[in-house]
């Protein structure tokens, strides 16, 4: 019987595999086509670029590429230039940020691990007197002044004749569509208090222990009436170039006004074009549903919106219980760097919060999960959690940071500000690729009066300016249609253009709103035209089911933003069924009409209580 960890790791490679493979295709791709578009010269490109870019990166120095920034910095040289160009180079791929850790510091695989030992934890770096690291800062504050960047100290910490801290560089963005993004979805039980939480982190006001943070998060009128959440939300957190919060200056609501709940809530609510404004860093919050009804939806949004990290809400009072172990399921299945917020802790009787800590942590620590919880009580452990999230550590285990907060006295929330101040975008990871063929998935579609269809998700590949001709599709026939892209927005701000990784809407030209779906797919006007699919093979993995599955067996697949049901034609198992924990190649065929998939595709199947974890392996004609 395989375990999920080794199927995880034998899926993930199949899928990067595909997935570099499938770049590699694109690039060469867009290179002809833009080869032949300019007539078989290409030309030189000519941007407005910023400072920052304009330094040259010393490549030919052997010596110097094998010198990482730090020792850069506490080198005795005067050696800003050459700072100023291995900060340049970092800064453009982690996409305006990058973290930088000085002095002599415990090291993450020692200090947080599965098997504490009572052994002296080993330190890594160089070690630094308080002099010589007021040094080095001074040297790295001139390199940031002159690339225009802000220095933010993170934390610092003086021990005897040594120190060590973290800072944050951070240039300042010319527009919307340079403000770098992290996705959250906000998962857990039913009254764990997700969208209280939320309130509380965006509008900077506490709640009142009566749900007065939250209303303003809801989006149907239904919602307001029961306090629960039954759609997938959509919220904002900015944070500035000096890595404060962007939230309202004032919170003082008049309590004799006799209105509406919600109209007090939206006028204390920054508009999302003010805070890109006085953003640098975005932090989209997924508020998902909690209710056992809307699990359906819930799943959506976490395979469908594309988030980076799942933060996952368990009340204090209640402890990890009903759909939030659900949640924990499909974020370990689907692969997500997972963050655990206990609520309530305020209101919470020592001795349940006692229980509710020992049976998360017993849950973390188990055959299934393997993640190392981190309770947060610091800023050093608040940057390193945000640092090694997703990164495995010594003995094979992850980082699962755990805060305790409480929305009305606001224990802890600083440092749940600091955590998400401090997560890496998904931008610079290898998923999204800016130079490919253009592609986009739509998991959201509107109808806006005087504007036209709308359509929302996260380009998956390439770049988009306003006026570009795209394919949409595949309709039921499984064929595309021509349209054009009218204009783009990005967090409801009007922008130019869009490039990979980035969540944007687009009002599209010439079509109707009954002609688009969730799961269609945008894509580039290529040589090379796109196949809508019927069938396809796949590689699974039954993490539960009653009893057994069998060939005609139905069940609702999802893949990224497309939710349809799938029929089993053939498994190559040899007993002609599998059970839970049983894995087999099988040939899946879509029940209505044909979807756009590719190969590599992460593939997860559910029907009631049944689970199925998967991958694409082969498209089929």
């Amino acid at each position: 019987m395989t375990t999920l960890k080794s199927f995880q790791a034998e899926i993930e490679a199949i899928s990067h595999e595909k997935h570099i493979q499938s770049i590699k295709e694109a690039k060469e791709a867009y290179a002809a086509a833009e080869l032949a578009r300019h007539h078989g010269k290409i030309p030189s490109t000519k941007k407005d670029v910023q400072p920052i870019i304009e330094v040259k990166v010393d490549e030919d120095k052997e010596e110097e590429v094998e010198l990482t920034i730090e020792d850069l910095i506490i080198s005795e040289d005067n050696n800003i230039d050459d700072i100023q160009s291995r900060l340049a180079s970092s800064l453009l791929k982690g996409h305006g940020e990058h973290l930088v850790a000085l002095g002599a510091y415990p090291s993450p695989q020692h200090t947080y691990s599965l098997n504490p030992t009572s052994e002296p934890v080993p330190l890594v770096g160089t070690s630094l007197t308080p002099a010589q690291l007021d040094k080095s800062i001074e040297k790295l504050k001139a390199a940031c002044t002159a690339m225009k960047a802000e220095l933010n100290e993170l934390y610092r910490i003086n021990k005897d004749d040594s120190s060590h801290g973290c800072w944050l560089i951070r240039l300042t963005p010319r527009g919307v569509e340079e403000i770098m993004e992290v996705r959250v979805a906000v998962v857990g039980n039913v009254d764990a208090g997700k969208s209280t939480t939320l309130g509380v982190l965006t509008r900077g006001g506490l709640d009142d222990g009566r749900g007065k943070a939250r209303v303003a998060l809801f989006r149907h009128p239904h919602e307001i009436e029961t306090g629960r959440t039954s759609s997938v939300g959509g919220e904002i957190l900015g944070f500035s170039p000096t890595g404060q919060p962007v939230i309202p200056s004032s919170h003082t609501t008049d309590t004799s006004d006799g209105h509406h709940p919600l109209a007090v809530a939206k006028r204390e609510k920054l508009g999302w074009e003010e805070i890109c404004k006085r953003a640098s860093k975005v932090v989209s919050f997924i508020d998902l549903a909690g209710h056992e009804r809307y699990f359906k939806t819930t799943l959506y949004g976490l395979s469908g919106c594309a988030p980076d990290y799942v933060m996952l809400m368990v009340g204090g009072n209640a402890g990890l219980i009903g759909m939030s172990k659900e949640h924990l399921g499909v974020a370990l299945a689907l692969n997500v760097p997972i963050a655990v917020c206990v609520t309530k802790i305020d209101m919470t009787p020592p001795k349940i919060l006692e229980q509710t800590i020992t049976m998360l942590t017993k849950v973390l620590k188990s055959p299934g999960c393997r993640r190392i919880p981190v309770f947060v009580n610091t800023a050093q452990e608040a940057v390193d959690c945000a640092r090694y999230l997703g990164q495995p550590l010594g003995s094979g285990g992850r980082l699962c940071p755990i805060f305790m907060v409480s929305n009305v006295t606001g224990h802890n929330l600083p440092m749940l500000r600091t955590f998400l101040n401090c997560l890496p975008s998904s931008q610079s990871d290898d998923k999204y690729v800016v130079d490919a063929p253009f592609e986009f998935q739509i998991s959201d579609v509107f109808s806006v009066p005087f504007v036209g269809t709308v359509v929302s998700g996260v380009i998956t590949s390439g770049t988009v300016h306003a006026n570009d001709a795209v394919l949409l599709g595949p309709d039921s026939v499984g064929q595309f249609m021509p349209t054009a892209v009218k204009t783009i927005q990005r967090k409801r701000a009007s922008v130019n253009s869009g490039e990979a990784g980035q969540s944007v809407s687009f009002a599209l030209k010439r079509i109707r709103r009954t002609q688009v779906r969730k799961g269609m797919v945008l894509i580039g006007k290529t040589d090379n035209p796109p196949k809508a699919v019927k069938r396809f093979e796949g590689m699974v993995m039954v993490l539960h089911h009653a009893s057994t599955i069998q060939p005609k067996y139905q069940a609702m697949m999802h893949c990224g933003a497309i939710r349809q049901t799938v029929r089993i034609v053939s498994l190559d198992h040899p007993s002609g069924l599998i059970r839970t924990g049983d894995r087999a190649k099988c040939v899946f065929e879509f029940i209505s009409h044909t979807e756009f998939l590719k190969e590599g595709q992460l593939i997860l199947l559910r029907e009631a209580k049944t689970k199925v974890l998967g991958v694409v392996t082969k498209v089929l004609p």
